[in-house]
């Protein structure tokens, strides 16, 4: 954004519209949530850790007691761990409408500080939650009585039957690539890229070549007429999600895309704390040797998920809900207090 800052009149005055919208979107998804029997909890932002995906980066700060020791902390990254512990505690059904800090993120999509509703079903599949997300896309449509999400010359239709479509699919389909036959080759994963008409480093990981691949050719596609649900990840891109029964060289994730514009992420929750254990230290040594930091661990969490009980979960990006459901231009006209430095 640019021009007047956010605050001057008659900046507010253009943005009011979307913010507006924003209001009466989020009271109608308290409305669902209740409807539904979710209890809406407020997780902590100050966390030990702040999540350990490899490529997110968090805002560090000091707790300091009143002796003058100083403890790390951090904002977290969504409110992933706090909420599974309340899982772990014993709640059943919960929602956190939470601000969320992510670093080094700043475009039309993104914010450093932005509002992600975060869900939990015990007792339920991928499917259920998937529902949820689906349902809650079409309420911000209905809300707002936008005829369809339009960004960037791409137009998606919520009220359509929803695509779903495997990563492997994906790939072929608009990549020609074969995925699967390349779980475990990243030199011949890295030459079909390339010849798929993506650069590729020569020192880029599986997971590198992944997400060039995914972010040129595959994720551009999705959600145009139709929202696509995006399912059947490889096992080593979703962290904290269970392996398919089916085929453990895959994981229970899934997203959801309008526009081209990734709107959800969701989890059939991993609970086996030595599993998660070593997920995290694999992403953390990746996140060293690319970014020369890593983040600690939370003990408490791991030790959390031994009481966990088996739970599905989503994290829907609230503000490009909205942008999309106002017909705003970016995040930024939607937030409140937008940022700036």
């Amino acid at each position: 954004m640019t021009g007047d800052p956010w605050w001057h009149p008659s900046r507010h005055s253009d943005r009011r519209p979307f913010l507006q919208g924003r209001h009466r979107i989020r009271r109608a998804m308290e409305a669902w949530f209740d409807a539904e029997d979710f209890l809406t909890v407020e997780c902590s932002a100050l966390q030990v850790s702040p999540g350990n995906e490899t490529h997110l980066h968090a805002f560090q700060t000091d707790y300091i007691t009143e002796a003058g020791a100083h403890h790390p902390l951090y904002l977290h990254t969504s409110p992933e761990f706090a909420c599974k512990k309340l899982l772990a505690a014993g709640e059943t059904k919960i929602v956190d409408f939470a601000r969320v800090y992510r670093n080094r993120e700043v475009s039309s999509l993104h914010s450093p500080d932005f509002t992600m509703i975060e869900w939990y079903r015990t007792g339920a599949d991928l499917s259920a939650v998937m529902d949820d997300t689906i349902a809650l896309c079409r309420l911000a449509q209905a809300t707002t009585a936008i005829s369809a999400f339009t960004f960037r010359g791409r137009t998606c239709d919520p009220k359509a039957e929803v695509e779903f479509l495997t990563l492997d699919d994906a790939f072929q389909r608009y990549a020609g690539i074969d995925l699967e036959r390349l779980l475990d080759d990243r030199d011949t994963f890295a030459k079909a890229a390339e010849a798929a008409g993506i650069g590729i480093s020569g020192d880029a990981s599986w997971s590198d070549i992944f997400s060039a691949v995914l972010v040129a050719r595959i994720e551009p596609e999705l959600g145009n007429g139709q929202m696509t649900a995006l399912h059947r990840y490889p096992i080593c891109e979703a962290a904290l999600a269970q392996a398919c029964e089916d085929d453990p060289r895959y994981a229970n994730r899934f997203e959801l895309y309008a526009c081209g514009v990734e709107l959800a992420n969701g989890f059939h929750e991993l609970t086996n704390a030595e599993e998660q254990r070593a997920r995290f230290m694999a992403d953390m040594d990746l996140k060293e040797e690319l970014y020369g930091e890593r983040y600690p661990i939370d003990e408490d969490f791991l030790s959390a998920l031994a009481n966990m009980p088996d739970a599905s979960g989503v994290a829907l990006g609230f503000d490009r809900l909205v942008m999309l459901a106002t017909g705003a231009p970016s995040v930024h006209h939607v937030i409140w207090t937008p940022f700036t430095t």
